[in-house]
């Protein structure tokens, strides 16, 4: 689906304190520069309007966390919440998931949430799948040694995908289910704005924990 642009959209993101501009220059110093303490760094990459990662801010303090969204009339949506609901453990990164490797030291960051990503449904297009192999070699050069991925999708051939996919890659799953309100996993569970909207509609949504396998795993 094509996203329409927004008016001022750029110039607000380009402008915003609360986006870093030079996100190379950060690499390895995130949470000394950026947030000014020794916190862990947590990053959620295509955050939509920003809703989950507002509130699990405001949840955690003690955690630093980061919103990636590459759609700069996407993330104007996001800069709204962070204004009305200040946040000193909040900002944004307007960028493409393929460009981590370069923004983020090895093991800089403690967890990645990825929620209700493009299925690309195409077969062609596997690879642009946010939970493909492809992009999880490259969560693998940014995440500590035990930092977990979290993943929520109400695509059930995208779940499948995604499971698959982890175990090839080598990466343990620690949790997973088919209908996330019907599970243990629902306990603390911050919705997204998709997750609002495709739940009312009934569907099931599905989620699953993954962390990269040791040797002696």
């Amino acid at each position: 689906m094509r996203l329409r642009k927004v008016k001022g959209a750029d110039e607000a993101v380009a402008g915003s304190p609360y986006v870093i501009h030079d996100p190379e220059i950060k690499k390895g110093k995130w949470a000394s520069e950026v947030f000014g303490n020794n916190h862990p760094i947590r990053l959620e990459i295509g955050m939509g309007k920003g809703r989950f990662i507002t509130e699990l801010s405001g949840l955690h303090p003690e955690i630093n966390y980061i919103g990636m969204e590459k759609m700069s009339s996407v993330l104007f949506r996001a800069l709204g919440k962070r204004e009305s609901e200040e946040r000193e453990n909040l900002y944004y990164l307007c960028a493409d998931a393929e460009e981590l490797p370069d923004f983020f030291e090895e093991g800089e960051v403690d967890g990645i949430y990825l929620n209700f990503s493009d299925p690309w449904p195409k077969d062609r297009h596997w690879k642009r799948r946010l939970t493909s192999r492809e992009f999880l070699a490259r969560y693998s050069k940014i995440l500590k040694k035990d930092g977990i991925i979290e993943f929520k999708t109400d695509n059930q051939d995208l779940f499948t995908f995604s499971l698959a996919e982890a175990e090839e890659a080598g990466w343990l799953i620690l949790d997973s289910t088919r209908d996330l309100y019907k599970s243990p996993m629902a306990a603390d569970n911050v919705q997204t704005e998709y997750e609002v909207r495709f739940s009312t509609l009934g569907n099931p949504i599905c989620k699953m924990i993954i962390k990269q396998a040791t040797q002696e795993e």
